[in-house]
């Protein structure tokens, strides 16, 4: 069906919640996708970072295609193939332990079942962190907030408070945007959920204010290492420690929103790694499935234990399909080193944007960068228009900023590609 028809019938039966590019994409292979007029774009976007492998990667595709010809749903109430490796490959990198998660995913991709279980089985020296799976990062960041709130009732703590940033994107459910801290997304939606505290990101001395007087009331202060929405912008260490400390020091955890920045985007496994501190609670989602919807919420086995059965559920979340997807992209990038490949290739497009026209800042890490554009270059969202004329997806957070989340296996040609078309755009 064409641009024209699609939008004509959006415009009748869909609810008008997204100001949609005028695009209508039909089929995706690596970097590329096509629009229903066959013209071919360069995709910086990956779905907002959720196209790990890029679009229609063969070994996804068979996976799902393999699954779906034997098994789709058949609720939690049962178990399923592989969904112990998976929680055991994510605990594995969760913990650093990069050889464990490429040995067990090397057992899953030769379908050695009896050698992934015994790799996957956890010694006494092993940091195990246990995983429950959601459908998308507002059902995982919901996860990770009752945990937090359970684990400090059943530990004795008793707080219910959790600290979030302005600035913070973690959902669109009423309590995911009650932790996200920006008035614009909160005040046609109030009376929201209550029991949040905002504090400034790598503003250590408000945090600390905030546990002097709120201490005993606190359960979890939740961060984005890098906070995706709102622009761009990295916690610093300091900032990081601080929230890491000063939960712990009043029985408080710290909650980890990987949702965006986790699953080798940052260069890491986890962007939480970058900082040598670990949270509590993570979340994960988007580039966890290539784009099979799914979500996560991995937690310390201490922790995670607070969680019985009732406390928490999902009717689709940990499908047999999802599994399987999760499964085929964690195995790719572990065994592709990914992590490397995002660090070196995001230092080369960090610093082929600072040397644009109007450039003034480049922020981010591994593959997750924005930059911020002078007052010459007019508003980014048109940038973002004469892009897509040019053959490019990307993104604006704001008037004077673009954000770029390409596919894990952009490689420096396509960065140069997509740096031409930048400068000639600002000039």
């Amino acid at each position: 069906m064409s641009l024209g028809l699609q939008k004509a019938l959006e415009s009748s039966y869909v609810m008008n919640t997204f100001a949609r590019m005028p695009v209508e994409f039909v089929e995706g292979h690596g970097m590329t996708l096509v629009g229903d007029d066959g013209t071919e774009y360069q995709d910086f976007l990956a779905g907002i970072g959720v196209c790990s492998l890029g679009h229609c990667h063969p070994v996804l595709v068979e996976a799902i295609q393999r699954q779906a010809e034997r098994l789709l749903h058949v609720s939690n109430y049962y178990y399923i193939e592989r969904r112990g490796e998976l929680a055991a490959i994510l605990s594995k990198l969760a913990s650093g332990d990069m050889d464990g998660a490429l040995m067990i995913a090397d057992a899953v991709r030769a379908g050695d079942e009896a050698a992934a279980v015994a790799l996957g089985s956890p010694t006494e020296s092993d940091q195990i962190w246990k995983t429950f799976f959601a459908n998308s990062g507002a059902e995982a960041n919901e996860g990770a907030m009752k945990l937090a709130r359970l684990y400090a009732k059943r530990s004795g703590n008793g707080g219910n408070t959790i600290v979030a940033l302005r600035g913070s994107f973690h959902g669109r459910t009423l309590e995911t945007i009650a932790a996200t801290m920006q008035d614009r997304l909160q005040d046609a939606f109030k009376p929201l959920p209550q029991d949040f505290l905002a504090c400034t990101p790598n503003d250590v001395d408000e945090l600390t204010a905030l546990f002097e007087e709120h201490g005993s009331e606190i359960c979890a202060v939740m961060v984005e290492p890098i906070q995706g929405e709102s622009g761009v912008h990295p916690l610093t260490p300091e900032f990081f420690k601080a929230a890491h400390d000063l939960a712990h020091a009043h029985g408080a955890l710290l909650i980890a929103d990987e949702v965006q920045t986790g699953v080798f985007r940052s260069g890491k496994p986890f962007a939480f790694q970058t900082y040598g501190i670990e949270p509590d609670i993570m979340s994960l989602a988007k580039g966890i499935a290539g784009g099979v919807p799914m979500g996560a919420v991995m937690a310390k086995a201490s922790v995670a234990d607070a969680f019985n059965p009732g406390d928490h559920g999902t009717t689709f979340g940990g499908s047999a399909l999802a599994v399987a997807a999760s499964c085929a992209v964690l195995c790719e990038l572990v065994r592709g080193e990914y992590d490397k490949h995002a660090r070196e290739v995001g230092d080369y497009m960090a610093a082929r944007l600072a040397g644009l026209p109007h450039v003034i800042d480049v922020r981010g890490c591994g593959l997750m960068l924005g930059c911020d554009l002078d007052d010459a270059a007019g508003d980014a969202h048109d940038v973002v228009s004469a892009a897509l004329a040019s053959g490019f997806v990307i993104n604006a957070t704001g008037a004077h900023t673009l954000r770029f989340l390409p596919p894990l296996i952009c490689e420096r040609q396509d960065v140069d590609a997509l740096i031409d078309a930048l400068s000639a755009i600002l000039a």
